[in-house]
């Protein structure tokens, strides 16, 4: 990490923590409040089936306010379609970022299968403005994305989506709410107990 601080200095580029996360039809389960002695109550619809995938970036600057960028990609359960975002799909969410920041940037993600591949590599070697610094395995507070994360299903804790259409509305919904709330993305790096300062090699 000191590495990547130190080459978004020289190159004033974006620091961009990467993550995925998913969802399913059924929320997640949280604590509530009801009468005492009625049991609170929520109704899943049993029928279909469905997730959505999100990819988020965690973009952060010195100087500059945070962003908050992401894909969602939805699953319906059918014969031959892909579970997962592909390479290509990474990489086109990384050039519209590009395309944003109008800088350079350092992106720190994780060593997902699909993030160290033969055609991952060659793509991101095809692409001078882009660093890539891989997280140690096991590491997940060292990513402020997980912040959204865990944000994000927060707030869907308790609803019951009818379809997964429906499930991916709610999880856009959220994520722009957190894209309008920058100091929640200072606070998950402040989380991470890591800092923006290069340190000296």
């Amino acid at each position: 990490m000191a590495v990547g601080k130190r080459l978004a200095a020289a190159r004033n580029a974006w620091i961009c923590f990467q993550d995925e996360a998913g969802q399913v039809l059924r929320p997640p389960v949280s604590r509530t409040w009801a009468r005492r002695g009625h049991t609170p109550v929520v109704e899943v619809c049993g029928k279909g089936s469905g997730r959505v995938s999100i990819a988020g970036l965690v973009c952060l600057k010195p100087g500059q306010r945070g962003r908050l960028m992401w894909r969602t990609r939805l699953h319906r359960g059918r014969t031959g379609e892909r579970g997962s975002f592909s390479e290509d799909d990474y990489i086109a969410f990384l050039d519209q970022a590009h395309q944003r920041l109008q800088a350079p940037i350092v992106l720190i993600w994780d060593n997902l299968n699909v993030h160290v591949s033969r055609r991952m590599h060659a793509l991101i070697a095809a692409r001078t403005w882009l660093t890539v610094i891989r997280l140690p395995p096991y590491a997940p507070d060292l990513n402020p994305t997980e912040g959204v994360w865990r944000w994000m299903k927060r707030g869907l804790t308790n609803i019951a989506a009818n379809s997964v259409d429906h499930l991916a509305g709610m999880v856009r919904q959220r994520l722009r709410a957190c894209q309008q709330q920058t100091h929640l993305l200072a606070g998950f790096f402040v989380n991470t107990g890591m800092t923006l300062d290069p340190e000296p090699p």
